[in-house]
């Protein structure tokens, strides 16, 4: 017993604990498909994904209905009914022991005997505080399963929408960071490209072209460099000693 009066949901509320249990295994299963799909970019997991998607809302929102309408019409009744007919003396006896009462109306009154329930027992009957317990947990339950449906309804209008746009090249094609151009790079291929015109058609030609590059690309903040005919001087020095060798 991890939560106070667990036992009493384990016994009076089976019906709507075990779909809610199933509901959560199948949202975790359903997950998992789905997280495969996306790695796997399968298109078959993401079908498969979105169709169950469909069972876990059904699962989601059955228990929230099954709770409202068992707290909200005639729940006395229903009480009295289970108590009577559905639990059992296993079943009193441990509602008994949790909610520290004896009987239903009174130790008289479809009470299970125990150590501390017996006909001259001192401790009132369990429909008070049994009926007080089912309308919290029931409006707890309720809630949390209705809360829950937006977010369910958004992920399945999402996974219907993408799933038609993933394909084989889904996620691929994309250039590694290592490998895209920011402004110190631009900066070193445009000083290239401004060396090759000024030793071709000199610096003036270089400057004025450098200049329409930048304004045209939108590069007024990228550093810029002298080209004179250094540059160009110091290269063919180099291809000389090349050609000499």
């Amino acid at each position: 017993n991890v939560w106070t009066h667990a036992d009493i949901i384990r016994v009076g509320n089976k019906t709507e604990l075990i779909i809610s249990t199933v509901a959560a295994g199948l949202a975790v299963l359903t997950s998992l498909i789905g997280w495969s799909g996306i790695l796997l970019n399968n298109r078959a997991f993401l079908a498969v994904y979105s169709f169950l998607l469909w069972v876990c809302f059904a699962l989601l929102v059955t228990p929230g209905y099954i709770t409202y309408k068992k707290r909200t019409f005639n729940l006395e009744g229903k009480m009295n009914a289970q108590w009577s007919r559905d639990l059992g003396l296993d079943g009193r006896l441990r509602i008994q022991n949790q909610l520290h009462c004896c009987g239903y109306f009174n130790p008289f009154i479809e009470a299970t005997v125990s150590q501390t329930c017996y006909a001259r027992s001192l401790l009132p009957g369990c429909k008070g505080p049994y009926i007080e317990f089912q309308r919290e947990i029931l409006e707890r339950w309720y809630t949390v399963a209705f809360a829950l449906v937006p977010a369910q309804l958004a992920v399945m209008v999402i996974a219907l929408l993408c799933s038609n746009h993933v394909t084989y090249r889904f996620g691929k094609g994309m250039m590694p960071k290592a490998y895209r151009l920011n402004m110190n790079s631009m900066a070193v291929i445009m000083d290239n490209y401004a060396n090759q015109l000024a030793e071709q058609y000199g610096n003036d030609v270089a400057s004025e072209v450098m200049a329409r590059s930048r304004s045209n690309l939108q590069l007024d903040a990228m550093p810029t460099m002298p080209y004179s005919n250094s540059t160009s001087s110091s290269y063919n020095g180099k291809y000389d000693q090349l050609a000499n060798k």
